[in-house]
Parts: C-alpha cells; structure tokens; sequence
C-alpha cells in the first residue's frame, strides 16, 4: 500500500469517526447521556477495531466527553444539592476505581471471544435498562431508605458496578449513575447528572492509567484518527442535543434508543 493510499484511507476514517460521534451524542444529550454506549459498536463496526482495541478508546473520548460537561456545568454547578448524597457519592467513587483498575486488568486476560461476549451481554442489558426506564414515571420515591450506612453500602456496590461496567465497554458510566441515584436515591435529574461526573471522571481517569499501564496507547494513530475526531464530534453533538431537548418525549427516545442498542450490538458482537 503507498504513502498516499494510506493518507487517504486514513482521512476517510477519520472523517467517518467524527461524523458518526455528532448524531450520537445529540441523541445521547437529548436523554442526558454521553452516548459512549452507543459509540462503541461504531468503533468495532464500522471503523474496525476489536472489542479489546475499542474499549480502551472509547474510554479515551468519554474522558473528553466528561471534561467539557464539567467545563461547560461548572458556570451553574452548585453543591448544595450534591451534599446530602454525599456518602453515596464518595463510596461510588471508592468502588468504582477498585473496580475500573480490575476490570481493565480483566481485559487483558480475556480472550476475543469471551470479551465480545461479555461486551454484548452488558450493552444487551443497558439497553433493556434504557427501554424499562422510558416506562417508568420521571420520579418515584427512592428506593434506598435515608439511613446513612444502608446508602453508604448500596454506594459501594453501585459503585463496583459501575466502574466494572466503564473499563469494560469504555464508558463514563452515566447510563448507570444517573438513574441509580434518581430513583435509588431519590435525587433529581439535574442533581443526578453533576453526581455522574463527580463519580465519572476518576473512574474513567483509573481505567485509562490501567490500560496505558499496559501499552495500549502505544500506537499513537488511533488517538489521532479515532479518538480526537470522535471527541470533537461528541462535543458538537452533546451541545446540539442539549440545545434540543424537549423536542422528543426523553421517554420513548430511551425505549427507541434502547431496543437500537440491542440490535446493533447484537449485530457487531454476535460472534463472540
């Protein structure tokens, strides 16, 4: 392959990178997600890369999704409303770093096939958390009473979830977080969402030491031509999502967006 055959391939992924990370992050800021679910059957769909290639990437752009949230949250971002969940937070924080630094440690050791097959089983479930979510009512009381350590322990295995979940697939977490302490917690959604970053960020930050650790950034092209353009994409979607919201009901987008993640990861890792 010449010089210029490799240029040009490799302008067009990297246009394909950031045009496809625009329309999934407006519809992931349109239910206040990332949308990093979403992205990686992209990643190991149309741009190519394996399951354990994938992961770590996506991890990549959803620190650079988290960040800009935070920048752009910062102007408005009170803690009052984060403090009573305090205790929660700070367990989730603790659980999810344990378990994001195991997870990526995890994926190392797994086979291709078994990756796959445990990255189809989780996406199969976030969508179907998606699709009952959009059934449920936008507030119900929490479900984990106000008892200090009954919510300091449901943190710590929340937590551990999450941060399971984010090394694995190579996401923020929100998709999980932000409906655990709307309804296990009884926050509400904007609330939630300043929990997600505070929880999402060192987890993700965890994760990708762990996997740099291992050599996984050691190909630089991929961080120029994958995760840079997707990251600028996400942004641009994130914004016009969140410029958008209240054109669609939140709820039937989750239904819609879930039974779509299921068939798309169905259809990417149904080999694993």
């Amino acid at each position: 392959m010449t010089s210029s055959t490799i240029a040009t391939a490799r302008a067009r992924h990297t246009r394909l990178a950031l045009l496809t990370a625009i329309p999934i992050a407006m519809l992931g800021g349109l239910i206040g997600l990332g949308g990093a679910e979403f992205r990686l059957p992209v990643l190991a769909g149309p741009l190519k890369y394996s399951a354990k290639q994938a992961a770590p990437l996506n991890l990549a752009i959803s620190l650079i999704t988290l960040l800009t949230a935070l920048a752009i949250r910062s102007r408005t971002l009170s803690l009052h409303t984060v403090t009573p969940h305090a205790g929660p937070i700070a367990t989730m924080i603790g659980g999810a770093m344990v378990a994001a630094f195991i997870g990526a440690t995890l994926a190392g050791r797994l086979s291709r096939q078994q990756f796959e097959r445990i990255i189809l089983m989780l996406l199969i479930g976030i969508g179907l958390a998606l699709i009952v979510e959009g059934f449920l009512p936008e507030w119900i009381p929490a479900l984990i009473p106000d008892v200090a350590l009954m919510r300091v322990v449901a943190g710590l295995l929340f937590g551990l979830g999450v941060g399971l979940v984010s090394s694995l697939l190579g996401v923020a977490g929100g998709e999980l977080i932000i409906p655990t302490f709307v309804f296990a917690f009884g926050a509400d959604i904007k609330t939630a969402g300043t929990c997600s970053l505070l929880i999402g960020i060192p987890t993700v930050i965890v994760g990708l030491i762990r996997y740099a650790h291992r050599g996984t950034f050691a190909d630089r092209a991929p961080l120029v031509h994958t995760v840079a353009p997707m990251g600028i994409g996400s942004v641009i979607g994130a914004l016009i999502g969140g410029l958008l919201v209240g054109i669609a009901p939140a709820s039937l987008l989750k239904i819609g967006l879930g039974i779509i993640l299921i068939i798309s990861a169905t259809r990417v890792f149904r080999r694993g």
